[in-house]
């Protein structure tokens, strides 16, 4: 492990701007504190900066909810970023079986088009067979039929066919331009819906069993999560980690990646619900009846068929924490569209900031060395979620939260300074050794990364044994039924 120096580093501007968003109280900033490590992340943007503030801000929140329950005052934490760097890329640090998962698929790249680059994504099946559909390909297409249809098409022809057909591919954006104006969107979005009482959660108790000891933050909280991939399984991870009772929802005619599920599951509960059907519906709604959140991840109007708009959602249960996720932002021609990660680098114009840093002098576009936009949402839509929950405690009334991968690009290249000259030297690479751990599970032996969240020190809610540990391993997708514990 080499660390850059061997002192806290206090919070930011990053950690200051993130706080803030969140509707957190400027004085506790001083209760942050980082430690440095070198060789991480290392990108021309600053990424390290991003990932180690929406870990600080949410470790903030979790104390701050913490200190609200117990009647304390809130502790100072400490966030180790190599800890961070590991956890931003936990899903290449997996292991089942010691067999490594598969993140990108064949038919998932970038790829030469007439006039530039196009960025695909086909990691899922139904997505793949829109994306060969819509180029005239055969099912059995592989990577170089798909290169030399791609290459026949001007980029933005492609991106606009494919989508039109339900699949994933965009154009890459030259440098300096963006497919959506970043100019404005917001990194988090809160409003208070209604008006109540009060709504104290019951003091947090200590855990009796399992890897931690101390106060879990969100003990007691019961989360309902509809979210896929990624971002919003990160976020529910995290609430998972500091006590709350997760039950992940997903339709039995979209099942999740496995191995991204063996990834983000940890912690939390897995059912199967059909919201097409009126008796799935009915379960979900009496479940969200005793929630204290929701937290949904698709695209904005997705889920309003089925009676989970938010307002919809406040007017039946008043008091809930409604929190969502999408790719492209709330508004704007793009907001309806599917996308992950890799599409949003491509399209908002990191993709050509970061060519340079890839492979060779071709021209091919580069990627950020993590899918930070979907782990830094991740975290911020878990540190809103956590601030929602302290300031109910006071105030009652409902929440709606709205954050995006474009709000958390947008922030990445236009509000977040690199960190000074040498503050990360060139060194050997980052060793995550550290914080790698090992579990069995009823999916087999994982590898797997523990949580950066640097949880309170110094106060009654310490862990004298470092940051706890997920209180279970994933378990089987869809495998729990449907109800709180």
């Amino acid at each position: 492990m080499t660390r850059s120096d061997t002192s806290d580093a206090p919070p930011d501007a990053a950690t200051t701007h993130a706080w803030t968003a969140l509707g957190g109280d400027p004085a506790l900033l001083e209760r942050v504190a980082y430690r440095p490590v070198s060789g991480a992340l290392s990108a021309r943007l600053p990424v390290a900066e991003l990932a180690r503030a929406t870990v600080g801000v949410c470790s903030l929140a979790a104390a701050e909810l913490g200190a609200r329950r117990s009647g304390g005052a809130v502790p100072a934490v400490r966030v180790d970023e190599g800890a961070v760097a590991t956890a931003f890329v936990s899903e290449r640090h997996l292991r089942i079986d010691g067999r490594r998962p598969t993140n990108f698929a064949p038919l998932s790249g970038f790829w030469r088009a007439a006039d530039g680059w196009v960025r695909t994504h086909a990691n899922y099946p139904h997505h793949r067979a829109r994306l060969l559909t819509a180029l005239g390909l055969s099912a059995d297409s592989g990577p170089d039929d798909l290169a030399a249809a791609l290459a026949a098409r001007p980029a933005r022809a492609v991106q606009e066919t494919v989508y039109a057909a339900g699949g994933l591919a965009v154009a890459v954006a030259r440098p300096g331009e963006s497919a959506i104006p970043l100019a404005g969107l917001p990194l988090i979005e809160s409003r208070r819906i209604g008006e109540g009482a009060a709504r104290p959660l019951p003091e947090a108790p200590l855990p009796t069993s399992g890897p931690t000891s101390g106060v879990l933050p969100a003990s007691g909280v019961r989360v309902l999560d509809l979210t896929r991939v990624i971002a919003g399984p990160v976020a529910t991870r995290t609430l998972a980690l500091l006590g709350a009772d997760v039950l992940r929802v997903d339709s039995p005619r979209l099942p999740e990646d496995p191995d991204a599920h063996a990834d983000t599951g940890f912690g939390k509960r897995s059912t199967a619900l059909d919201l097409a059907a009126p008796e799935g519906r009915r379960t979900v709604d009496a479940l969200l009846a005793d929630a204290d959140v929701v937290v949904t991840g698709y695209r904005p109007g997705a889920l309003d068929r089925f009676g989970l708009a938010p307002d919809a959602l406040l007017e039946r249960h008043p008091g809930l924490i409604v929190a969502q996720l999408c790719a492209w932002g709330w508004s704007g021609p793009w907001a309806g569209r599917r996308g992950f990660d890799s599409l949003v680098q491509a399209a908002t114009g990191i993709a050509a900031i970061e060519a340079d840093a890839g492979a060779g002098t071709d021209g091919r576009p580069g990627a950020l060395p993590a899918q930070a936009l979907d782990h830094g949402t991740g975290y911020l839509l878990a540190a809103a979620v956590l601030r929602a929950l302290t300031e109910r405690q006071e105030t009652g009334g409902g929440r709606h939260l709205r954050l995006s991968l474009a709000g958390t690009a947008s922030w990445l290249m236009r509000g977040i300074a690199p960190a000074p000259l040498g503050r990360r030297a060139d060194g050997p690479a980052h060793d995550p050794a550290p914080w790698l751990a090992e579990t069995t599970s009823d999916l087999g032996k994982l590898r797997y990364a523990r949580s950066p969240i640097g949880l309170p020190t110094g106060s009654p809610t310490v862990f004298p044994d470092g940051p706890p540990d997920w209180a279970r391993p994933p378990g089987r997708l869809g495998a729990d039924e449907p109800r709180w514990l």
